[in-house]
């Protein structure tokens, strides 16, 4: 089994490059899912995030209101970290259990938006960045997802800097180019992944 870390900072283009690589035959893994699922209605983790944050984070069904708690987040790093250190051990836990089915031949891709923030790196076997420069990243933001430039502006100063994330990467995508430059390019890193995976099942 071949792990792999993707990351890329808010607006990069991940989420398209994770579902060429899942086309192509890749376990997802995928954090930002895993994370909705451990706060759903009648969870140990949703009760743990009201009792540090108040009903407020509640809509008035009782699932939790991402935007509320977004925008109290978002502003305040503290809060933040208070939110990671909730949430970030049940992600953890559930990310495990997932990766245990994989075959010994799989290539298991862990889609983790916050990896370089959290230091990360040395759980997988090599590290993917999709990389887009901020102009692009606030423009995908604003046109593409309808926010506000000042939301947009302080999710990705929440993020971690362009130069981070490329400091932890064994294999980058340029997403600053038109989308239809992305496919060869994560078509060649496909073939890395998938090479490198069959050379680690052959040695064990």
């Amino acid at each position: 089994m071949l792990k792999v870390g993707l990351t890329g900072g808010i607006g990069a283009g991940k989420s398209e490059v994770s579902k060429l690589l899942v086309s192509y035959g890749a376990v997802l893994i995928d954090a930002d899912r895993i994370a909705r699922e451990v706060v759903e209605p009648g969870t140990p983790g949703l009760a743990a995030v009201v009792g540090a944050f108040g009903d407020g984070v509640l809509t008035a069904e009782g699932t939790l209101d991402r935007p509320k708690l977004g925008s109290i987040v978002f502003a305040d790093a503290e809060r933040l970290a208070t939110l990671n250190a909730l949430v970030h051990p049940l992600v953890g836990a559930r990310s495990a259990e997932l990766e245990a089915r994989a075959g010994a031949g799989d290539v298991v891709v862990h889609d983790v938006p916050l990896l370089a923030e959290n230091g990360l790196a040395p759980l997988y076997d090599l590290v993917v960045v999709v990389d887009a420069s901020p102009e692009t990243q606030l423009d995908r933001l604003v046109r593409l997802r309808g926010m506000a430039a000042s939301e947009a502006e302080a999710r990705m100063a929440a993020q971690a800097s362009r130069a981070q994330r490329l400091a932890v990467a064994d294999l980058v995508i340029d997403n600053d180019r038109p989308l239809d430059a992305l496919e060869p390019q994560v078509r060649k890193v496909w073939d890395e992944l998938a090479r490198r995976a069959e050379a680690a099942a052959g040695e064990g």
